[in-house]
C-alpha cells in the first residue's frame, strides 16, 4: 500500500492539541452550523464519489471525509506534495475558481485500472497524451458527485477548466486569502492517498449564510433552550432607566446662562398632547402626568397616531 507524502506541517497542525494561535489576516471564522453544514454536503460527496470510482474504475474503492479546515492559501499549497494533480475548476454560479487535489500515484493507479491494468505501483511522470483525456473523463464525472453533494445548498454547475501538476506554479488566489479545504481519505484498489477540496472562503460563506438546515442533537437543543431561558430572564430582571419628558423647547445661550431659582420657562407643551415615555432616548411609549399617593406618577395611553383615527371616526 501506497500513502501519498504529505509535508509535516500538514501532519503536525493536525495532532497539535491545546489552544490555537489567533490570526488577525482572517478573522472571519466558519462557525460550528457552517461546518456542519460543509460536513453534510462533503460526506454525501464522499459517499457517492466512492461509489462513481468502484464502478468507473472496476476495483474496489472508497472515499471519507477526514477534515474541513480554514486556512490561508498560501498555507493550502504548501501542505501539497509535489508532484501533484490539481484540477482547476469553476462552481457556477458561484465566483472564484476551486481546486481539486489528487495525489499523483492515485491518479496513476486511477489510469492503469481504466486501461485494464491491475493497479499496484506506478511511475511518477507527466501524463501522455492517451492519459490525459481519461483523467479528464474521471474528473468530470467526480465533479458531477460534487454537484450531487452541494444539491441542497445550492446549483452547481461544476467545470474543468485545467490540470496542474505543481501547486506553487498555479496562482488561482492571492496567498493571504482564506479558503476551505475539505479532506478526503481516497482508496482506490490497494492505493490510499488523501484528496483536497480547496473552495474560497468569499465564494462558500455567502452560501453557508442563506443556509437555514442546522441539525441538533437533543442534548445540544436542550442546552441551547437552556441557555435561551437564561438570557430571558437576565434580560427581563435587567433595571434600566425610564424618563417621561415634555416636548422640548429651543432657548439662547445667554438666557439659560441667566437662569436663576424660581424663574419660570415656558415649555409650550399643549395640554392635549401626552408626554413621551422614553429609554435612552427612544420614545417607546406616551403617557399624562398624575400621581399615586405622594409620588409622582403617570399613567401610559394611546400614542397621538393611534388615538386620532378613532376620534376622527366618532366625528
Amino acid at each position: 500500500m501506497t500513502t501519498a507524502s504529505r509535508t509535516p506541517g500538514r501532519i503536525s497542525r493536525r495532532g497539535q492539541g491545546g489552544p490555537t494561535a489567533y490570526d488577525f489576516r482572517r478573522p472571519i471564522k466558519l462557525s460550528r452550523e457552517h461546518v456542519r453544514t460543509l460536513q453534510i454536503a462533503f460526506e454525501t460527496y464522499a459517499r457517492s464519489c466512492g461509489t462513481l470510482l468502484t464502478t468507473r474504475l472496476r476495483a474496489v474503492s472508497n472515499v471519507s471525509l477526514i477534515s474541513i479546515e480554514q486556512l490561508n492559501y498560501d498555507e493550502y499549497v504548501a501542505s501539497l506534495a509535489n508532484p501533484t494533480i490539481i484540477a482547476v475548476v469553476s462552481l457556477d454560479p458561484l465566483p472564484g475558481t476551486a481546486l481539486l487535489e489528487i495525489a499523483q500515484s492515485a491518479v496513476m493507479t486511477a489510469i492503469d485500472h481504466m486501461l485494464g491494468g491491475p493497479g499496484g505501483a506506478q511511475p511518477e511522470r507527466p501524463l501522455t497524451d492517451v492519459e490525459m483525456p481519461l483523467l479528464r473523463g474521471l474528473i468530470e464525472r467526480m465533479l458531477g458527485e460534487l454537484r450531487y453533494g452541494f444539491e441542497s445548498m445550492v446549483d452547481l454547475s461544476p467545470k474543468l477548466k485545467e490540470i496542474e501538476y505543481n501547486a506553487q506554479f498555479l496562482r488561482a488566489h492571492a496567498p493571504g486569502d482564506a479558503v476551505v479545504v475539505a479532506s478526503l481519505e481516497t482508496k482506490i484498489g490497494a492505493e490510499e492517498c488523501i484528496s483536497t477540496i480547496c473552495l474560497p472562503f468569499n465564494m462558500i460563506l455567502p452560501v453557508l449564510s442563506k443556509t437555514e438546515t442546522i441539525v441538533l442533537s437533543a442534548a445540544e437543543r436542550e442546552e441551547r433552550d437552556t441557555s435561551l431561558r437564561n438570557l430571558t430572564a437576565g434580560l427581563s430582571a435587567a433595571p434600566i432607566d425610564v424618563a417621561v419628558r415634555f416636548q422640548p423647547i429651543r432657548m439662547r445661550t445667554d438666557d439659560i446662562v441667566d437662569l436663576r431659582p424660581g424663574d419660570v420657562v415656558p415649555l409650550g407643551h399643549p395640554t392635549s398632547r401626552p408626554l413621551d415615555v422614553t429609554v435612552n432616548e427612544i420614545v417607546f411609549a406616551h403617557a399624562v402626568p398624575g400621581n399615586q399617593g405622594a409620588r409622582l406618577a403617570c399613567l401610559v395611553v394611546p400614542s397621538p397616531q393611534e388615538s386620532s383615527p378613532k376620534e376622527s371616526g366618532r366625528r
